[in-house]
């Protein structure tokens, strides 16, 4: 009988090598099969042994390198040919990472998953920029939703955003105007505060903070780039700089 390989849905965390798990850098240090999106820098992927197999998948929008359906046929195909597989995605695979999806096709074919949870792009950007998603004072609800999915604007957002709670979006830097747009038709106040985190615990990090109705403006400006998330919500504001900033920016606002 074919001895059938086991399918890891490994999260690489939001970027540096040294917030892996340990768990995490083991499976990758092991493997011999290496499947791999975009966010993965070379720092993590040296941690491969020399003979591995690194296969990118790397997607950007509107332009795929490998759909998902033959992501999910490549990793089933290797495994049922008796190799390991580590697939490794930024973040979590559990949080817009699709890997639940790859996790069900696998058993559906006969093929043994074991997810590893990695630091979740919303946490790493948190912690990095110093925004606490939750606050006594401020916040008491976190949702995450995704920017770019099919059918945004009939989405009903009502209700994850406002006094007391947190909205963190992923992959919305290309929709911000309508993402802007959709919650003050639902009722935020133009005025709530915004941050925009790129390239979260990275060097290259860039923690840009506004108010909700100068949101396209703000990415529009400053040109920002994938991998970014936007947080709104009170939170952004907690700091004596952030008040200071966004004050400055409500004046400029209110200027004829």
């Amino acid at each position: 009988m074919t001895h059938v390989g086991t399918i890891y849905l490994v999260g690489a965390g939001p970027g540096p090598v040294d917030l892996l798990t340990l768990r995490a850098a083991r499976l990758i240090s092991e493997a011999r099969v290496i499947v791999h999106d975009g966010l993965i820098g070379p720092d993590i992927l040296s941690l491969a042994r020399p003979d591995a197999r690194l296969i990118s998948v790397a997607k950007q929008r509107a332009r795929h390198t490998m759909p998902q359906e033959e992501i999910n046929a490549l990793l089933i195909s290797e495994a049922l040919a008796g190799r390991d597989v580590v697939r490794l995605k930024g973040g979590d695979p559990f949080i817009f990472g699709r890997g639940g999806e790859e996790a069900e096709d696998a058993r559906a074919a006969g093929v043994p998953v074991e997810v590893v949870p990695g630091i979740s792009a919303a946490n790493g950007a948190a912690a990095a920029s110093g925004i606490a998603l939750t606050h006594r004072d401020a916040s008491s609800i976190v949702s995450f939703v995704a920017g770019q999915c099919k059918g945004l604007a009939e989405q009903n957002w009502s209700g994850l955003a406002g006094k007391g709670r947190t909205l963190v979006i992923y992959m919305g830097v290309s929709t911000a105007a309508a993402i802007s747009e959709k919650l003050m038709a639902d009722g935020l106040a133009p005025s709530m505060p915004v941050a925009v985190i790129e390239n979260a615990a990275r060097p290259e990090m860039r923690v840009l903070r506004g108010l909700l109705a100068g949101l396209p403006d703000l990415v529009e400006r400053e040109a920002v780039k994938s991998p970014a998330l936007i947080v709104i919500g009170e939170v952004t504001a907690r700091d004596n700089a952030a008040v200071a900033a966004l004050a400055q920016t409500a004046k400029e606002q209110a200027a004829p």
